[in-house]
């Protein structure tokens, strides 16, 4: 009997050799992805459309040769050369893949256009046209494209039941659909800006009453400006949205993929009505314009609840606002997923795993500090394990975790909370920060009685960390007898793997960076730009480490007060890189470029 499998993208030939497998009419499989009927098996679509007698094989073998030097779709190609019409290659592939021929609707409705993102839409040229009981009708253009099935199955957490339609009219359609997503944020802005009233100019702010504020954040084209604004973060995939206070108007930036970008830029007369709006939503005190407040939203965007982080603070021309966003379903923690080198790896997983000791991971703001640590609790999550963590705020809930949050206002801050959680009986201690001398005292005590404990620190590089803890007063032989692991880190952009281009460079422009083992020419590779990542030729993250164990010969340098330079010396002659060694070999590998290694990255 033959057996069926779901094949993995690199399995999926053009042609559709492998076509989709169902379970009878209207069934599931265990992705929630839906199949209408018992697929074709064995045949790939060009020997069917040759046996029905649609294309002779003459004619049709042109069309194959063409496709296995350009990789083009089989379909797109029959209906480029002129060999059959786009209704008659949809109504074959419908036949072949027993998968329902529609016609495209006149109209989506944009409640249905915002369960796919347009960057998912673009990529797999599918677009949602139907829902009912849980279920969405997803018009494809390529009915074979399995990883278009899981991505939009995994983002809505709906089943999906593929059809297919005229691919211009699909194509058409996402274009046009999803510009007017992306023009429902500037109507909102035009429309929240033609009924913002006059009393709430930049001139009169200081006098607006806090019922005259909440009047003016509840109005309708208020709230629905601020809905947008947040639901395009989530879209484009931001991490964090700012709204800045500028003497004539209000700056609105996303931060994609680490680096800002502006979105819009209101007049200055919205400013107190969308700080009310997002302090309402808050549940912060929308009268207190002089002290910084902190506060959460939880904003519901398809299937998913999305956090956002709230910051407010006073500047010189109104208050300022941050918003960090918060995706639960987008957390990953897989230490093997990072972007951990093997040797790195290695050193990290042996530490994570030590009964006892102080382990610290370093960076700026953002850096991803905590998909680290995260994942580093989630490695040593156990039945026997009990696991204590402290932070400000409490970013992802773990299961089996107790996470406690710092709550200064009452007196529950990191060293007072630290010193209960000595009598908690914990095994292992995450504490989100090391902010002042007596919690990193209380935590190197810790680590010194048989605890494992997890931090951060804010320092440029693994090395530099030491010199911090011994500036915050922590002994040195105290410290040496503790630290157990040092690791740095930074998030780079990768490049966009819908446009990356192979370049020839020669590999002693590499050298004056790091130093490199290699000689000739080497191939990196380069984003062209494309819809997919915005024409930057960029996107998404990954890690960069500096992983530095404390052996015994590091230890006995902090102990005589070394150099940082001598410990550096001494640590990467046991095997450790340096960040911009950890980059460039990156850069090898085609996952990013050299320009953004050396963006994040100082020697």
């Amino acid at each position: 009997m033959r057996s069926t499998r779901t094949l993995g993208p690199t399995e999926r030939r053009r042609d559709s050799a492998a076509p989709i497998r169902g379970h009878g009419a209207g069934a599931f499989d265990g992705n929630g992805v839906g199949f209408d009927a018992q697929a074709s098996v064995g045949r790939r679509l060009s020997d069917f459309i040759v046996s029905e007698g649609l294309v002779s094989a003459e004619h049709l073998a042109p069309a194959l040769a063409e496709q296995k030097k350009t990789g083009e779709r089989l379909a797109d190609l029959v209906v480029r050369l002129g060999l059959l019409s786009e209704a008659a290659i949809v109504s074959a592939q419908s036949q072949h893949y027993r998968i329902p021929a529609v016609p495209f609707p006149d109209e989506v409705p944009s409640d249905l256009l915002r369960l796919v993102p347009s960057v998912i839409a673009r990529k797999h040229e599918v677009i949602p046209i139907g829902r009912s009981a849980g279920a969405l009708t997803l018009a494809m253009v390529d009915p074979t494209n399995l990883a278009a099935l899981d991505d939009v199955a995994f983002r809505t957490g709906m089943r999906v039941f593929p059809v297919i339609s005229l691919p211009s009219r699909i194509r058409e359609a996402i274009d046009g659909a999803y510009a007017d997503i992306k023009n429902g944020l500037a109507s909102a802005l035009t429309e929240a800006e033609a009924e913002a009233s006059a009393a709430a100019d930049a001139d009169t702010r200081d006098r607006v009453d806090p019922n005259q504020l909440r009047a003016s954040a509840e109005h309708l084209p208020v709230v629905r400006l601020v809905n947008s604004i947040l639901l395009e973060a989530v879209q484009r995939g931001a991490s964090d949205i700012h709204l800045e206070p500028g003497e004539h108007a209000v700056h609105v930036r996303y931060r994609l993929d680490g680096v800002l970008q502006d979105v819009m830029n209101p007049a200055k007369r919205l400013e107190p009505a969308l700080v009310s709006r997002v302090k309402i939503m808050a549940n912060l005190d929308i009268a207190e314009r002089r002290l910084p407040q902190d506060g959460r939203i939880t904003f519901r965007d398809g299937a998913r609840d999305i956090d956002f982080r709230v910051s407010i603070i006073p500047a010189l021309f109104g208050e300022s606002v941050v918003l960090r966003l918060l995706d639960r379903t987008s957390l990953r923690l897989d230490l093997t997923q990072l972007g951990f080198d093997g040797w790195s790896l290695e050193q990290f997983q042996k530490a994570i795993r030590s009964p006892h000791g102080l382990i610290l991971v370093t960076g700026p703001t953002g850096s991803g500090k905590s998909t680290t640590l995260y994942s580093a609790l989630q490695a040593v999550n156990s039945a026997d394990i009990h696991i204590l963590t402290l932070e400000d705020p409490v970013e992802y809930n773990l299961p089996r975790v107790n996470q406690v949050q710092v709550k200064d206002e009452i007196g529950l801050t990191f060293a007072a909370a630290l010193r209960s959680f000595l009598r908690h009986d914990p095994d292992v201690i995450l504490v989100g920060e090391m902010r002042d001398l007596e919690t990193a005292q209380i935590a190197n005590r810790a680590a010194l009685t048989g605890h494992l404990v997890l931090s951060t620190l804010h320092t440029n590089d693994a090395v530099s960390t030491v010199a911090r803890l011994l500036d915050m007063g922590i002994p040195s032989f105290l410290l040496a007898s503790s630290l157990r692991l040092v690791v740095a880190q930074r998030l780079l952009r990768k490049i966009c793997v819908e446009c990356r281009e192979p370049q020839e460079i020669d590999a002693g422009s590499l050298t004056p960076y790091a130093a490199i083992p290699t000689g000739g020419r080497v191939t990196v590779f380069a984003g062209r730009g494309c819809a997919v990542c915005n024409h930057t030729g960029l996107k998404g993250r990954i890690a960069i480490y500096e992983v530095m164990p404390v052996t015994n010969e590091i230890k006995d340098l902090i102990v005589r007060g070394a150099r940082p330079v001598e410990i550096c010396k001494a640590a990467r002659d046991q095997g450790m890189r340096t960040l911009r060694e950890a980059g460039l070999a990156k850069v090898l590998e085609g996952v990013t470029t050299l320009e953004e290694v050396l963006r994040v990255t100082t020697e």
